[in-house]
């Protein structure tokens, strides 16, 4: 056993590397904006009420002029948004239509939680939004945005889970947003969704979570601003950034296998987010029924699930790119079986590849203590033994000169079931994988986008039954 401590990884874009997002886009442009089919113009959909419509369109026109930094003593952490335009590091611009915006009334929406209940309240909430995004998408957006107003945020709560690493909730009490995703998939002309809130584009305060007396900490405006529209140029096709790939790398297929429970949590399934390359395109694929042993706490996928799981995802990496990758990558939220662990190998040397990792990534229970109250650095990691180690993917951040976290971080645990390649080398590349959140542009998220990506999808996929429609875009997800 040994500690080491892994550099943060840098990232690619358009003209230049650099290890954060916000400041690599800023300096160097996104990675494909020289490319023909990078979006240039956006039309954008923007479904909401006349007040929220017309606040949303302010602020956008305000941040597409740039927004400063937040004053701080870590400017590196709160940098200014450059704006949003043509001759913007974005090289991009949104497309404004008033036949883009589509304006709910008063009547559309439900003002009270009634007798029929939470989930009859937000279906119908749900609804009224999706026949508007309909809408919208078939007159040519290319994203919609769904602009919530307080009023309906006083009754329902969209906020992600406080635990971003935490599986499906076991509730059976709905969340508007992922119904809302799970549905607008049965739209065929649909384009990407992306919510957002009224805090996030007017002087709305911060309000109390529904049912929880912790208060929703509100970014700075700048911050709100690259998250929103990074996230924005993504689903409109783009790709603002990659992992380093030098010439020499091998092609390689990520997959991420996470569980979901059903709604009236009688059943577990598999979801499977896949991260195709290092350009972060993802596709989704859905896998069958997860089993439960009363001596193993663990999920566990059946040997014909594991083998039919891999098959598919290797099919679809195929008919994407036209090739078959030289390696892949397989992390998993449980540990494998016997049976998984043999059908995984299966599938994957069926297609002639002789490369692969199978790995179980959890949260850690051990701990690390630096002098004075510092938290570990991010990067820190101990390498237990051949097979084992234990890394800090939130912590200290030497580019930041702080802790941007609220809470004691905790560390993720990384077992390496069967792998040719050694556990310096499977850590380090696990740390690179948490900066592949197109979400969010603070580099420091706590899992791989590979788990993230994977627990995201299954808390949509809980929504849709056998014969609904799947989208296999990752930015459906978003």
């Amino acid at each position: 056993m040994r500690t080491t401590f892994i550099q943060e990884p840098e990232l690619e874009f358009g003209n230049g590397r650099h290890v954060d997002i916000r400041f690599g886009i800023a300096n160097y442009k996104p990675l494909d904006y020289k490319d023909q089919l990078a979006p240039k113009n956006i039309p954008l959909g923007i479904v909401g009420t006349e007040r929220s419509i017309s606040e949303l369109r302010t602020w956008l026109d305000t941040c597409a002029q740039g927004i400063e930094a937040k004053a701080s003593d870590q400017p590196n952490l709160f940098p200014r948004f450059p704006g949003f335009g043509p001759d913007t590091p974005f090289d991009a611009k949104l497309v404004f239509d008033a036949r883009l915006e589509r304006q709910l009334s008063s009547h559309d929406l439900p003002k009270t939680v009634d007798h029929k209940g939470y989930n009859a309240f937000i279906a119908t909430l749900a609804d009224s939004y999706l026949k508007e995004a309909e809408a919208a998408s078939e007159r040519g957006a290319a994203v919609v945005v769904c602009a919530l107003p307080i009023e309906a945020l006083h009754l329902i709560d969209p906020d992600e889970p406080e635990d971003e690493d935490a599986e499906t909730p076991g509730t059976l009490e709905q969340d508007f947003h992922d119904l809302l995703k799970a549905r607008a998939m049965q739209f065929p002309a649909m384009k990407p969704l992306q919510i957002v809130l009224p805090m996030t584009y007017s002087d709305v305060k911060r309000r109390q979570r529904r049912k929880k007396s912790a208060f929703r900490r509100l970014q700075d405006t700048a911050t709100r601003a690259w998250n929103f529209h990074t996230a924005l140029y993504y689903k409109a096709g783009g790709a603002p950034w990659r992992l380093i790939r030098d010439e020499v790398d091998l092609t390689c297929c990520f997959v991420g296998v996470s569980f979901y429970k059903t709604l009236d949590g009688s059943m577990v399934f598999t979801s499977s987010a896949q991260v195709f390359n290092e350009r972060g395109q993802g596709l989704i694929v859905r896998g069958g029924p997860a089993k439960l042993a009363k001596d193993d706490r663990n999920v566990h996928m059946s040997g014909d699930g594991a083998y039919t799981l891999v098959k598919d995802a290797l099919q679809a990496y195929r008919s994407e790119h036209k090739n078959t990758p030289a390696r892949v990558v397989v992390h998993k939220t449980s540990s494998f079986d016997g049976e998984e662990l043999q059908a995984f190998i299966k599938g994957i040397e069926e297609r002639d590849i002789e490369l692969y990792d199978l790995v179980h990534v959890t949260r850690s229970f051990t701990r690390l203590f630096r002098v004075g109250l510092y938290p570990p650095l991010r990067g820190t990691a101990i390498l237990v033994d051949d097979d084992n180690s234990i890394l800090y993917t939130r912590g200290g951040v030497d580019f930041f000169q702080t802790y941007p976290g609220m809470y004691v971080p905790r560390a993720i645990e990384i077992t390496a079931e069967d792998s040719d390649r050694s556990i310096t080398s499977i850590t380090g590349e696990m740390l690179a994988l948490t900066k592949m959140n197109w979400n969010n542009t603070q580099f420091d998220n706590s899992m791989p986008i590979t788990i993230q990506a994977a627990r995201r999808v299954g808390r949509i996929l809980k929504y849709l039954g056998k014969d609904d429609h799947v989208n296999s875009l990752y930015s459906y997800y978003m």
